[in-house]
């Protein structure tokens, strides 16, 4: 018996390609080898898709707490909105508002419920001007009626898997109603 055809046998016995097709030693980490990276993308995956779903319910929330505290007043001046607005920065925290876009808009519609713009601010962002039409979602859009609408947008960069998804947008809008008067003017918004 040549040293060679020894190595090749297996407990049972048989050498050669059997006894390499016969062996289980390796497989395990064969096994091993083909499921870590698919377990690691989906652990990525899991990780930053839970980050964006925490990021659209902040975005979600500071644009309905802005757009609330705006229909409380009875009148409004750009500081003040400008307070308002720059609050989001706080309630979107621990995440950055640097890339946080809110714009808060008096809206009027008319007879046919075509919406336009009375006044503007926004946040890190350019707000509509004035006396421009503004589309409003059809369920929304109320014939003579004003509103003051809401929209918030955040250019997410997943801080693991942006190298698949690139960057991701996420907006979220709110129209309500003003509260104590039929319409909330601004005393010197342009």
């Amino acid at each position: 018996m040549n040293i060679g055809s020894q190595w090749f046998k297996n407990r049972s016995g048989a050498s050669g390609a059997a006894s390499l097709a016969a062996d289980e030693r390796g497989i395990a980490a064969v096994e091993f080898a083909l499921v870590v990276p698919i377990a690691l993308v989906l652990l990525i995956g899991g990780v930053d898709y839970s980050d964006a779903i925490s990021m659209q319910r902040k975005i979600t929330l500071a644009d309905r707490t802005v757009t609330d505290l705006v229909t409380q007043y009875t009148t409004i001046d750009s500081a003040t909105l400008a307070l308002n607005l720059a609050a989001s920065a706080s309630i979107i925290a621990p995440y950055s508002s640097a890339n946080l876009v809110m714009t808060v808009s008096e809206v009027t519609t008319d007879a046919a419920g075509v919406a336009t713009v009375v006044w503007s601010q926004s946040y890190n962002g350019t707000k509509h001007a004035k006396n421009s039409t503004l589309a409003l979602p059809v369920a929304i859009a109320q014939p003579n009626a004003t509103l003051i609408f809401g929209e918030t947008s955040y250019t997410d960069m997943p801080a693991i898997g942006y190298a698949m998804t690139g960057t991701i947008l996420l907006h979220d809008s709110n129209v309500m109603s003003p509260r104590l008067v039929t319409t909330i003017p601004c005393t010197d918004c342009t």
